[in-house]
């Protein structure tokens, strides 16, 4: 005599895990708790309780339940649970964001639009940046989940229609999608730019003319996919124009160079600031990240000015008053 307890996936719904069946097929009694979906309940003829029967069992049990921390867990003589792929924690966020912006949610999230969200976007990718460059673990997690926030938000405010249709006269459904259609259009993509890796349908090996051995390979193999896919007519199709301005300059500077261009037209740049893009230019061209580059100095700066600061102040001195001189006595050096 047997008593299984089967623990269901929250997030799956009414799937049974195919370890399950063998003791579902023997058991006289199959039961249910108030978790398990009504569908479920029906289709394996279950009938409601929260608990085994009272009593020592004269026959094998079945319990379904979605409670991972079910109170008889011990009692039971087999624990059976349905296993979650990886990335199952997904869908809890994808209905966290359904549960905010429906009825009855948080009126604020209710309000939002992609233009409103746009500045949170900048905000928190600009943080996670800062979490990278400062190797926090910690806030490095945090930052990756606000970023995927962002992701989820808009998603849903796509789903509900809050993307213009496109051209203008095409209908206002024909602009929704949400989450689902998003993730499989990432992934189409990365099949479709992989052809290294992911073998056409109906194929059981990569094909030699398109393996790639090394990431400079990879590199030259992926912007030849992606102008045939975007059907690009300029080597700078694509580039967005609203990013930092060293980061625009290294990226518009690096399509240049994958398109042939002649290194001395690079610095045929008019403008006040010749200079200052040629520099960025200089950098770029080399394959170097000004932007980072440039961030590395002013975070430099920024710790080198609060030394000083820190260091007058340790002497008495008022931080927000200091002379010239006093600035070159408690200025750091370069190792700071």
């Amino acid at each position: 005599m047997s008593r299984t307890l089967v623990v269901l996936s929250s997030r799956l719904g009414a799937v049974l895990p195919a370890a399950s069946i063998p003791a579902l097929r023997a058991a006289e009694r199959v039961l249910a708790d108030a978790t398990v979906p009504d569908s479920l309940v029906a289709e394996v003829g279950a009938r409601r309780s929260e608990g085994w029967t009272d009593g020592e069992p004269t026959g094998s049990e079945v319990l379904l339940t979605t409670n991972r921390a079910h109170p008889l867990r011990g009692r039971a003589t087999s624990v059976v649970e349905t296993p979650e792929p990886a990335g199952a924690a997904l869908l809890d966020a994808v209905a966290v964001m359904d549960r905010l912006r429906s009825p009855g949610g948080c009126p604020w999230d209710a309000e939002q639009t992609h233009l409103s969200l746009l500045k949170y976007l900048v905000e928190e990718c600009y943080e996670l940046y800062q979490a990278v460059e400062d190797a926090d673990r910690a806030a490095l997690r945090e930052e990756l989940g606000d970023v995927l926030l962002q992701v989820l938000f808009h998603a849903r405010v796509a789903a509900e229609g809050g993307v213009k249709p496109y051209p203008p006269d095409a209908g206002a459904d024909s602009a929704r999608f949400g989450i689902d259609e998003v993730a499989a259009d990432l992934v189409r993509k990365l099949v479709d730019r992989h052809p290294h890796v992911f073998p056409p349908d109906g194929q059981a090996e990569v094909a030699p003319a398109d393996r790639v051995r090394t990431a400079s390979d990879q590199e030259v193999r992926w912007d030849q996919l992606k102008r045939a896919e975007k059907r690009r007519e300029s080597s700078m199709d694509g580039v967005a124009m609203s990013q930092p301005a060293a980061a625009l300059i290294a990226k518009l500077v690096s399509r240049a160079r994958k398109a042939g261009l002649p290194e001395e037209l690079v610095y045929s740049v008019n403008g006040s600031l010749y200079d200052l893009f040629e520099r960025v230019a200089e950098a770029g061209w080399g394959g170097a990240d000004p932007e980072q580059e440039l961030r590395s100095s002013a975070r430099w700066f920024d710790r080198a000015v609060r030394a000083a600061e820190s260091a007058a102040k340790a002497e008495g001195l008022d931080p927000h008053a200091l002379t010239e001189a006093d600035w070159h006595r408690f200025w750091p050096d370069r190792s700071l």
